[in-house]
């Protein structure tokens, strides 16, 4: 058993040294997001609860009421929550490993030629898989602290191949003098350049498992080595023993489903820290996401639940509406998602002003968000309205806003 030691330094090259030296200590790696607001920080260590920290400077300090890790364990990350406690995902040596020989596989990659370029928060998994898979690979990598066109334009320059972007950002930089561009989080724009690769996937399965798009050089979608996809009765991917059922099923994209997706495979995660055993009793994980396999193709429909996916950033609805509801001159007040070409979706307040009052603005609602929550979540578009649908219970109607 180690300890869970918590990254708590600067974004930017110094992750890969600092990761190294935690797992040559037996430990593992627990990654903080530098951008969160103390509240929402302090949150965030309740569920991983680390240990020790790794500051700035390269000090490591044992931390109270620290939980450790079982023998394997390489990473744990806070999946991108602000409702309730987030989840803590655990993934092992070996789940990183898959991922990162995978993922180099799908995209032909070659250490002597190809560079990857990170630039996404290294908090999340869409960003620190690319650090990850360059660490297993070999492949190099440069490492930025944030997405910034300028410095994108100058990793170009010094020659990177290979990125993971959201969707906003494509349209910023010159993506087209990349190899290969991965895009995930957010909806993926409608026409794909003819180097981009859109990708299916989340903190539990260790980054994106599914792709498809022009830049793969092929058409239809692709599956990661050892991934198998259910919906129904439906199943794609590779041929694998059931081990606990003790029975081989073949994934032929025979047959249509609809329904949650399921997913199998060596890249998911082990378990979650303090969470019930995520796995069916044959092994399929359920990701919470509806969809459809038609012709062996995956299409994803969206969450079983009401979260809003912005920016490649998660935003839950409620946490929002708690803060913007206490403002003296909202009476009412629900947070829902509105399509957006850039972000996917932008995080929309629809409120009802208290009687006698003008309804506030976006940026009288950004304030009072910002001042809580991380910058995501805070609304970037208001609608005024009579009245919110509600049920007798008094639940949102978020399907009739």
């Amino acid at each position: 058993m180690g300890r869970l030691v918590a990254l708590a330094i600067p974004p930017g090259p110094g992750w890969i040294e600092a990761i190294e030296r935690i797992w040559a200590d037996g430990d593992a790696v627990a990654p903080l997001d530098d951008r969160l607001p103390p509240r929402e920080l302090a949150r965030v260590l309740d569920a991983l609860r680390p240990g020790a920290v790794l500051e700035d400077g390269g000090t490591i300090r044992p931390r109270p009421g620290g939980e450790p890790t079982d023998d394997g364990d390489a990473l744990v990350i806070a999946t991108s929550g602000t409702s309730g406690r987030p989840k803590a995902v655990v993934h092992t040596h070996d789940s990183i490993a898959a991922s990162a020989t995978a993922t180099s596989a799908a995209l032909a990659v070659d250490p002597a030629r190809d560079r990857w370029l990170a630039c996404l928060p290294l908090a999340h998994i869409g960003g620190l898989a690319v650090v990850l898979r360059s660490m297993v690979t070999g492949t190099p990598v440069e490492v930025h602290p944030r997405f910034d066109p300028a410095a994108t334009i100058g990793a170009l320059d010094r020659g990177a191949t290979l990125v993971s972007l959201v969707t906003r950002a494509l349209n910023q930089v010159p993506a087209d003098r990349f190899r290969t561009v991965l895009v995930g989080g957010a909806a993926p724009p409608a026409t794909l350049g003819g180097n981009v690769v859109a990708t299916y996937g989340m903190t539990e399965t260790g980054s994106g498992v599914v792709y498809e798009g022009p830049g793969l050089g092929r058409s239809g979608p692709v599956l990661l080595d050892g991934l198998e996809l259910r919906i129904g009765d439906a199943v794609i991917g590779a041929d694998r023993t059931d081990t606990a059922g003790g029975r081989t099923e073949t994934g032929d994209g025979d047959g249509d489903g609809d329904g949650e997706i399921m997913l199998r495979g060596p890249m998911l995660l082990r378990c979650y820290r303090h969470d019930p055993d995520p796995f069916t009793d044959d092994g399929w994980f359920p990701t919470g996401d509806l969809g459809r396999l038609v012709d062996g193709r995956l299409v994803v429909e969206g969450r079983r639940g009401d979260v809003i996916v912005t920016g490649g950033e998660k935003v839950w609805p409620e946490p929002v509406e708690r803060l913007l509801a206490a403002r003296p001159d909202v009476a009412d007040v629900a947070v829902i998602g509105r399509p957006d070409p850039d972000w996917g979706h932008r995080v929309t307040a629809v409120v009802v002003a208290e009687t006698g009052r003008a309804a506030p603005s976006v940026d009288q609602l950004r304030e009072t968000v910002l001042a809580e929550l991380p910058a995501w979540a805070a609304p970037k578009a208001v609608e005024e309205v009579p009245a919110i649908p509600r049920t007798a219970l008094g639940k949102i109607r978020r399907s009739e806003l």
